[in-house]
């Protein structure tokens, strides 16, 4: 089973989003979201359907699907999620864990309240955003 961090802040400071954020970002960043742990198979997204949650990934591996075909493994340290949050429409893939996880969940207030709270990240989100637009392009 996945094991939630028991310092949160501590295992957000490990993670490329985060890099850029000061102690008391990372500390509100923690508290906004609630740390979940989920066991294989879980459904986090699914392409088509509005997305309501951006996950912080903390322990264990996704896949990511696009019309079915893998596009990605998301391990500990990757966020997923924040398209549906950002354009309000339905999530571009399907999101499942492949092995237990420890996650942090984010709704789209807390999410929000992260892009205020620790504008650095925003930066982050945004080069994840152009990597995932270039991977793309180059499978097309």
């Amino acid at each position: 089973m996945a094991k939630i961090p028991e310092n949160v802040r501590e295992a957000l400071a490990q993670i490329p989003v985060f890099s850029g954020c000061t102690r008391k970002e990372l500390q509100t960043v923690a508290h906004l979201g609630t740390p979940i742990t989920v066991e294989p198979g879980y459904v986090f997204t699914r392409q088509g359907v509005r997305g309501f949650e951006f996950f912080i990934n903390l322990d264990g591996t996704a896949s990511c699907t696009i019309d079915g075909r893998r596009v990605a493994d998301l391990d500990a340290g990757d966020v997923f999620g924040e398209m549906g949050l950002l354009e309000h429409e339905p999530c571009s893939a399907t999101v499942v864990a492949e092995t237990p996880m420890a996650v942090l969940v984010l709704d789209a207030r807390e999410f929000g309240g992260m892009l205020a709270e620790a504008p650095s990240t925003a930066q982050k989100l945004l080069t994840i955003l152009s990597h995932r637009l270039r991977a793309a392009q180059a499978t097309t």
